[in-house]
């Protein structure tokens, strides 16, 4: 119920935002029309900005014939989260990463990149994944989502007004000042929204992820090699789509990640500390069995064979996976 009503004022406080553009574009009758487009904006979000977000990341589902390791281990962290099976995605980019999606825990989507899959243990990736299930576990994917298309939506009206001439409408009572404004500061109040909603999140699903793979430390241990790849590895689709940085579990477009109003997630450092604190709470009280008692940890990327995928279309074909 709590998740339930800070969505529900997360999206009033973004539709609000869509409305104050609208009045310096237009005026009243700006709002009226802002006001049409946020509601039909999230409904579209609802039902169709699962597919939208999988697309625009260039992620392509896969199976047990073409990734049954990663099948099975999803399907065994799905279960003991008490969660039905997801789809399963891969981004085909170096940058260890991954993110969920999907308006309910029966319509999830799990997507991970091929990079986290070469780069981490086994162990890691199951803390990873299981991380993302908290995340769709707490319906958390439905607001990240809706957030990130409202977030872009935004953008576009502001400048979409300006472009039009939004700033000589006589009802905008700052004139062309007020919408130069909201070029820049509606975009940026959104993004704010969007940011501090995003970092008490991720702290949530840290603990969440650490409870379900029974092993906080190999989470901890992931967070700590995806940031620094981060800071390396370009993930082109990102990058092309700024928006849907909160919702992949550490920052795709950089590396620099402390707590402040511009940082899509909290420090890694401050989430590696909550994940050791939680490792010794789980050693005192006796957590479930950790998820590595069945994929034990090997060499980096040891166990995990990506699936190559033809250039021509979005069939996944068996690689090298035996």
């Amino acid at each position: 119920m709590l998740n339930l009503l800070r969505t529900g004022l997360l999206i009033a406080a973004l539709t609000a935002m869509f409305m104050v553009v609208g009045y310096f574009i237009g005026g009243r009758t700006g709002i009226a029309i802002a006001f049409l487009v946020a509601l039909g904006t999230n409904l579209f979000a609802y039902w169709n900005a699962d597919r939208m977000v999988l697309r625009m990341q260039n992620a392509r589902e896969v199976d047990v014939a073409s990734a049954p390791d990663l099948v099975r281990l999803v399907g065994d962290l799905a279960q003991r989260a008490g969660l039905p099976m997801p789809r399963i995605y891969i981004i085909d980019t170096d940058q260890p990463n991954a993110f969920a999606t999907g308006r309910n825990p029966q319509n999830a989507a799990v997507a991970v990149s091929s990079g986290l899959l070469r780069r981490l243990q086994p162990n890691e990736v199951a803390g990873v994944i299981a991380h993302e299930l908290t995340h769709v576990k707490h319906r958390d994917t439905l607001t990240m989502t809706i957030t990130a298309t409202l977030a872009g939506a935004i953008s576009m009206l502001a400048q979409f007004g300006l472009f039009f001439g939004g700033g000589n409408n006589r009802n905008n009572p700052l004139g062309g000042i007020g919408a130069l404004l909201m070029v820049f500061l509606a975009p940026l109040a959104a993004a704010m929204v969007q940011m501090a909603v995003s970092r008490t999140r991720e702290y949530a699903a840290d603990r969440g992820g650490a409870e379900i793979s029974g092993d906080p430390l190999a989470l901890a241990s992931a967070l700590g090699k995806i940031d620094s790849a981060a800071r390396q590895t370009i993930n082109i689709g990102a990058e092309r789509n700024p928006a849907m940085a909160h919702m992949y579990i550490a920052n795709p477009l950089h590396g620099l990640g402390s707590d402040n109003l511009f940082s899509t997630h909290p420090s890694t450092e401050n989430r590696i500390a909550e994940l050791q604190k939680i490792a010794a709470e789980m050693g005192e009280t006796g957590y479930s069995q950790p998820m590595h008692a069945n994929f034990a940890p090997n060499a980096a990327g040891a166990g995990w064979r990506v699936p190559q995928f033809s250039e021509d279309d979005d069939t996944p074909h068996r690689g090298p996976w035996g």
